[in-house]
């Protein structure tokens, strides 16, 4: 499995070193096998629930994971497809799960952890990329949503590697706005949405910097309702 990973870093990153503007430099050192401890479970749950074609999948890591969709949207057709500490090539590994029930709508949200992991900006957007091609190859009627990652807001000292990398959310968050255009598929913008003036995370929508809290949610439900992207 280590090698098929291995083949997937040289291919993602040799696909965007030129596709995009140069991204913020970051350290050498990074690891595209990682996953969290209970990824495999997560998935064999997922592969035990029913799909259908009218399925609206939110699909991520723990942002996503740490809320019941379905309660919080009053829909019971929205489904939770996050997991706690993924990153992006723990979502490619397992978008068969969703493909396979051809939803809907897949509504995206990853990438905060690769940066945490230092996992390059250019081959995170790779990643997304890839996510888009075999989701239109696997399901073409489902409809993709790409979401921007949010702010952090270091104040609350419980996540270091994640705090102090506005300037790659920044950049990841706009060539996905450029990518969405290209494939012309739907972003909602969520990272305006929960910056304070300072330009961090409103505290009001965090419990540590990085998760969110009710009011969190609500705010996010509440951009979902406002585009009408769950019509």
């Amino acid at each position: 499995m280590k090698l098929v990973r291995g083949a997937l870093v040289a291919a993602t990153f040799a696909f965007f070193s030129q596709a995009q503007a140069q991204a913020p430099a970051q350290p050498a050192k990074w690891d595209s096998t990682y996953r969290p401890g209970s990824f495999d479970l997560k998935v064999q749950q997922f592969q035990s629930y029913p799909n259908s074609s009218k399925d609206i999948i939110f699909l991520g890591n723990s942002l996503t994971a740490n809320t019941d969709w379905a309660e919080l949207l009053g829909m019971p057709q929205a489904k939770n497809r996050g997991i706690s500490g993924d990153i992006t090539f723990g979502v490619l590994e397992r978008l068969h799960e969703v493909i396979e029930g051809k939803p809907a709508k897949v509504f995206i949200l990853i990438g905060i952890n690769d940066i945490s992991r230092n996992v390059p900006d250019q081959v995170i957007l790779a990643n997304y990329q890839k996510m888009i091609s075999r989701i239109k190859a696997g399901s073409p009627k489902t409809k993709i949503y790409f979401q921007t990652l949010l702010p952090t807001n270091e104040s609350f000292g419980k996540f270091k590697n994640h705090y102090h990398k506005e300037e790659h959310i920044l950049w990841v968050n706009n060539a996905l706005k450029d990518l969405a255009k290209k494939e012309k598929i739907e972003v909602v913008d969520l990272y305006p949405h929960f910056l304070d003036q300072n330009k961090k995370l409103v505290s009001e929508y965090t419990h540590d910097g990085l998760h969110l809290t009710v009011a969190g949610y609500q705010k996010w439900v509440e951009v979902l309702k406002k585009g009408n992207y769950l019509k």
